[in-house]
């Protein structure tokens, strides 16, 4: 019997894993025990966790099974990037190191199969938000990062907690065509990148987008403790063949 081919690579994103759905982690956790462990190496495309409020807080109980899990995967050989989303934007070298993964800069570039792939978020590339990109352009500046990590970690909670409500009541009140990428962002990502090929979570909304012959993979987000259940994976062979999977394969 022909063994599968080993995957190049495999992409999540957007699983938001926080200590109040305990069916969403289950679910990571046995990708992380199955098929994370076959591949040559993992992509985390940022919004891993609902929230990230500093590596000083790596020491509660969810999060060190969060890192025990993904430090298995790198301990079994498996090479682990971590691109930040617009919620864990402040993951920082003390969780890379304890997780044992790569903290990879946006757009990060790989090959297979002889085209080039741009690995991005996606959020960057929402440009009609544009009250979401001035605070994105803000909180991703290193003297806000360096002032917001030295207050207190409560009082970082607290404020973080009054953001996402915000961002919920904001959210109602916008079109899906704002919260969208747009064409225009993401044909200057192809071009800046040189790619053929363009991998992204950050909308949930899971699809392949084809323009002038160039693709545009975005990643589901996952969500097990509400209905309808959703979540996957995209995969890369060592072809450069990408091929969806569904929750239903763990």
């Amino acid at each position: 019997m022909t063994m599968p081919a080993r995957p190049r690579a495999l992409f999540i994103s957007d699983l938001h894993l926080q200590e109040s759905h305990p069916r969403t982690a289950e679910a990571f956790y046995r990708f992380m025990a199955g098929p994370a462990l076959r591949a040559e190496r993992l992509y985390l495309l940022g919004d891993i966790f609902e929230y990230w409020a500093g590596d000083d807080d790596l020491a509660t109980p969810f999060h060190r099974q969060v890192i025990a899990a993904i430090r298995s995967v790198a301990d079994a050989g498996v090479d682990i990037y971590w691109l930040a989303g617009n919620r864990d934007f402040l993951v920082g070298s003390g969780f890379a190191q304890a997780a044992g993964l790569t903290l990879a800069q946006e757009p990060h570039l790989i090959e297979a199969g002889g085209r080039r792939i741009a690995l991005v978020h996606g959020d960057a590339q929402c440009t009609l938000d544009t009250k979401y990109m001035a605070f994105r352009a803000q909180v991703r500046d290193p003297a806000w990062q360096r002032q917001f990590l030295g207050m207190p970690l409560a009082q970082r909670k607290a404020i973080i907690a009054g953001l996402r409500e915000g961002s919920r009541e904001a959210h109602m009140g916008k079109s899906s065509e704002i919260m969208d990428v747009t064409p225009e962002a993401v044909q200057d990502l192809f071009a800046q990148a040189d790619a053929a090929v363009i991998i992204h979570g950050h909308t949930h909304r899971p699809a392949v987008h084809e323009t002038d012959g160039k693709l545009r993979y975005v990643l589901p987000d996952w969500e097990l403790d509400a209905e309808p259940a959703r979540g996957g994976w995209i995969a890369l062979g060592a072809d450069g063949a990408i091929t969806r999977h569904a929750l239903s394969e763990l």
